[in-house]
């Protein structure tokens, strides 16, 4: 059975290859970084590191970090939910809950807009909540979002159990983006 690669992993991997390109060996590229070269080695069996260690062997090698965008899932044919909510989608959607965010776009890039509005709602009803936030979230992603009407739609149709993704939530701490 295969052992899957971190992201870390994934990302060491890909500057040790640009490395190689260059000709550099580990001891090479770790001076240039202004590393040891045991801090490369143990960095390749890490899950974590420090964000300056991996930009500092990035910029040894001419590349630069950054942050890309999950796209949203495909939708439904309506275009008004997710077609399947899997474990990294839950996981990437509890991340935007747990944060705080109140952003319309940053929620509207996480998924369809009615879909993410119900989401607003459904946790304008949690305890320990902005919910006037919350709820003007949703209006601004769905107009009449928060109405009971639409929110019953919502409840009806959607693929996340709130329940379910609720205690989730609740077990991370306050604004853990």
């Amino acid at each position: 059975m295969s052992k899957s690669i971190s992201p870390l992993g994934q990302a060491v991997a890909a500057l040790t290859r640009r490395a190689r390109a260059l000709g550099l060996t580990d001891s090479e590229w770790a001076n240039r970084a202004g590393l040891w070269q045991e801090t490369l080695s143990r960095l390749r069996r890490r899950e974590a590191c420090d964000f300056e260690t991996l930009r500092s062997l990035a910029h040894a090698v001419g590349a630069r970090l950054g942050v890309l965008e999950m796209p949203p899932p495909e939708a439904t044919p309506d275009g008004h939910f997710p077609a399947r909510v899997d474990r990294d989608y839950e996981e990437r959607l509890l991340q935007l809950c747990a944060s705080g965010e109140l952003d319309a776009a940053r929620w509207a890039s996480a998924g369809p807009r009615f879909f993410m509005a119900g989401l607003a709602v459904m946790l304008a009803s949690a305890r320990d909540r902005d919910r006037r936030g919350l709820l003007a979230l949703a209006e601004r992603l769905h107009p009449g979002a928060a109405e009971v009407a639409v929110f019953e739609r919502w409840l009806a149709r959607t693929p996340v159990r709130p329940t379910r993704f609720l205690s989730l939530l609740d077990a991370r701490p306050a604004h853990a983006a």
